[in-house]
């Protein structure tokens, strides 16, 4: 799909998902608004896309921020008007107890991907319905589908953007926006090296689900903005999750558990 002329809003953009999907937007040529906390690393993402033949609007903030959100949606509707798409791809997370999560990782957890992707959305929805066209991806997590031990609070969250998600598939409806849910497994990314003691809560079954790079993830979402779905797996065998829980949802969550990380070790 050309993006001659497309504008997408995508969080999470200064590494990751976020700036590999907004490096791939660029090089379809798309105009990208790049959305994340990082003022520096948004700015060597921005210089990327440009290279390759896009147009970036860098909006360093907080999309956990409200306000901030819809002051910076007001400039960008002001300068490249209605976008096409939105990607919400901002995350974080520990993979912990309940016990061993304290309040304020709690809150940045609900922050993104949760209130990032409401804020977001909120924001720019009233210019999508005007217009009765526009695409927004949810990033999400296979932990939406079946949790498992020792990641109470990353789970939480991710349950909360499936529930947005679901929410809005029905507000939308009939009005020529779609909603889009693409959940990844294991992501090469920063993730990992920030947060070493989450690798560890992996339960052994999920590592059969083979690891993917950002920008795989990155052409996924760009193909789901050309064909939306409501649901997207990839690697293309986490869809194997999604149908085992409908059948036997006992048995996947005693598989979850028995893989899982036991307390104490």
């Amino acid at each position: 799909m050309s993006g001659q002329g497309r504008v997408a809003v995508v969080t999470g953009a200064s590494s990751g998902i976020g700036a590999a999907t907004a490096r791939r937007l660029g090089a379809d040529g798309w105009t990208v608004v790049l959305v994340a906390r990082r003022a520096d690393r948004l700015a060597a993402v921005a210089d990327d896309v440009a290279a390759a033949g896009g147009r970036a609007i860098v909006e360093p903030l907080d999309a956990a921020d409200g306000p901030a959100v819809d002051t910076m949606a007001a400039r960008v509707l002001d300068v490249a008007g209605p976008p096409d798409a939105l990607v919400n791809s901002a995350g974080a997370g520990v993979w912990r107890w309940m016990e061993d999560t304290s309040h304020d990782e709690l809150a940045t957890m609900l922050g993104a991907p949760f209130l990032a992707a409401w804020n977001v959305t909120h924001a720019f929805l009233p210019a999508l319905l005007a217009r009765g066209a526009g695409v927004v991806v949810h990033v999400g997590s296979p932990a939406s589908v079946a949790p498992w031990p020792g990641a109470t609070g990353y789970t939480t969250a991710r349950w909360a953007l499936r529930g947005l998600h679901e929410a809005l598939r029905q507000d939308l409806a009939g009005t020529g926006v779609r909603s889009c849910h693409v959940l990844f497994g294991e992501v090469t990314s920063d993730y990992f090296l920030a947060n070493p003691d989450s690798h560890a809560h992996i339960p052994r079954v999920g590592r059969l689900i083979p690891t993917i790079t950002p920008e795989r993830a990155a052409r996924v979402i760009v193909r789901t903005l050309a064909r939306p779905r409501p649901q997207v797996f990839d690697p293309p065998m986490l869809a194997a999750l999604q149908v085992a829980n409908r059948l036997s949802p006992r048995l996947v969550a005693l598989v979850a558990r028995r893989t899982g990380r036991r307390r104490g070790t």
